[in-house]
């Protein structure tokens, strides 16, 4: 039943979980992604009973951003650590 889920939510448009299942299917299978989705959807429902919270759709740039925040922090720590007098580069995009 849970991959049941997962494959009809990997079908939907412009959602966190249809994001992960193109990103893993792309790298492991089909099979594995599904997998991987039907477990965050296990994830998500036990955080939403655990909480007592409302779902919340995160989109599906959220990974990208979220990745995209990490490089920045880890490439300015990069650029002090060779000696990079302003690490602090502002966004240009």
């Amino acid at each position: 039943m849970l991959t049941e889920s997962a494959w009809a939510a990997s079908r939907t448009k412009n959602t966190f979980l249809s994001s992960k299942y193109k990103r893993l299917a792309g790298r492991r299978g089909k099979k594995r992604a599904i997998v991987a989705v039907g477990h965050a959807i296990l994830t998500i429902a036990y955080h939403l009973i655990k909480e007592k919270k409302s779902f919340q759709e995160l989109g599906a740039t959220y990974i990208d951003e979220k990745k995209r925040e990490g490089q920045i922090k880890y490439f300015q720590k990069r650029l002090q650590e060779l000696g990079a007098e302003n690490p602090d580069i502002k966004e240009s995009a």
